[in-house]
């Protein structure tokens, strides 16, 4: 009986680990995603072209999907979300955000 016990326990430790591991690897993949989204964006502006589209389109090659932009003068700001895997039958969704721009004496130009 005890053996059964331990069975069980070690069971449900051990798909929570899995979900706490998928939770932690789609924030990852959402926080590249961001980043890479936001220095696509930044470059777009540099050479003239939409900001947003080119973050949209580099985080869903990355994972992700871009769920907000702004552009402020140079400053490009992107939120992602990424998808965990499915634990228990429920998909949860995670979110990063990350800016970029030109960088000017006192760093990024203000929010």
């Amino acid at each position: 009986m005890l053996g059964i016990a331990m069975t069980g326990l070690l069971l449900t430790f051990s798909v929570a680990c899995a979900g706490v591991g998928g939770i932690v690897v789609a924030h990852r993949r959402a926080q590249a995603a961001a980043d890479l989204g936001s220095l696509a964006a930044a470059t777009a502006i540099q050479h003239g072209h939409a900001p947003c589209p080119a973050a949209a389109a580099v985080a869903r090659r990355n994972g992700g999907r871009l769920v907000g932009c702004s552009v402020r003068g140079e400053v490009v700001a992107v939120a992602v979300e990424a998808a965990t895997p499915p634990l228990l039958g429920a998909v949860r969704h995670t979110r990063a955000s990350a800016r970029a721009g030109p960088v000017w004496s006192g760093g990024l130009v203000p929010r």
